[in-house]
């Protein structure tokens, strides 16, 4: 038997998974809130806020079973990041198993990229075979596809200064149209689909609030904030030496192959899902 008000969310100290509970949080929703460090801080801010903050390990399906017990939905989102494309692959397919085992009604999963194999992108194919995956245990399945994150622009866990503005543009092209979002949108738009489950279940989502070039974005840093965004010339070799080829093989990919998501769609479901000019606007406040 489900709890037709609680929702599970993965990775929910983690930037997506953090915004969907907000959201859901904001909505009315019971939120158990997964993450393997209940006493981090930005779990304890999600207890405060009113989150059932629970421990568990995507990488672990035992931990998992619990977690699960009632929900009437999960969030489901990894990040090969941290645990490596073998273990995004595993992590996916637990959060899988365990939902399927608990009958929960509604699986939201937080994917990436353009949602067909073939791209040599590793994070973008290993999200198709999660996908494959859920579909083949009968969940009802709603799938969000961002393809940049305009976190990339600020963050210092993306290190904006080497990637967003020196890599990215010499990689890709500073003149090639990208799409972008912000992760509070995304978290708004997994909380509008588990509110909409007739509309939204067996959607797959291409998701986008605004389409920017880097050269664009830059313009618009400059404009909001008075100076050019801080750059570092780090050499493609050290890039590599530190984090792999996947996400060069990805920046090469987009110069290529133009993506094309129209916002129009994306506003539809959260009509104030922001620009890039917005969203670096309420950064600088």
């Amino acid at each position: 038997m489900d709890d037709s008000g609680m929702v599970a969310v993965t990775g929910a100290t983690g930037r997506q998974g953090g915004a969907v509970a907000r959201h859901l949080l904001a909505a009315g929703w019971r939120v158990r809130a997964l993450t393997r460090d209940p006493s981090s801080a930005k779990a304890r801010r999600l207890a405060e806020a009113g989150a059932e903050v629970v421990r568990a390990d995507m990488a672990d399906v035992a931990t998992l079973r619990p977690a699960f017990a009632w929900a009437h939905g999960v969030f489901t989102v990894q990040n090969p990041m941290i645990s490596g494309h073998d273990g995004e692959l595993a992590q996916g397919r637990n959060v899988g198993d365990a939902a399927a085992e608990a009958g929960v009604r509604h699986v939201v999963y937080g994917s990436a990229g353009v949602g067909k194999s073939g791209t040599g992108v590793a994070q973008w194919e290993s999200k198709v075979v999660i996908k494959a995956h859920l579909e083949s245990l009968g969940l009802p399945l709603t799938v969000l596809r961002p393809t940049a994150f305009m976190e990339l622009m600020t963050d210092k866990d993306f290190y904006p200064p080497v990637s967003m503005w020196h890599l990215m543009p010499k990689l890709i092209g500073g003149d090639r149209p990208l799409v972008w979002l912000c992760a509070d949108d995304l978290g708004a738009i997994a909380a509008r689909a588990f509110a909409e489950p007739d509309r939204f279940v067996g959607a797959d989502l291409s998701l986008a609030s605004d389409v920017r070039s880097i050269d664009e974005c830059r313009d618009l840093w400059r404009a909001e904030f008075g100076r050019p965004p801080r750059r570092f010339p780090m050499p493609i070799r050290l890039f590599r030496r530190f984090v792999g080829d996947d996400l060069l093989t990805m920046w090469r990919w987009l110069h290529d192959n133009p993506v094309e998501v129209d916002p129009a769609e994306t506003r539809a479901i959260v009509p104030s899902a922001k620009t890039v000019r917005e969203w670096l606007s309420s950064r600088a406040r």
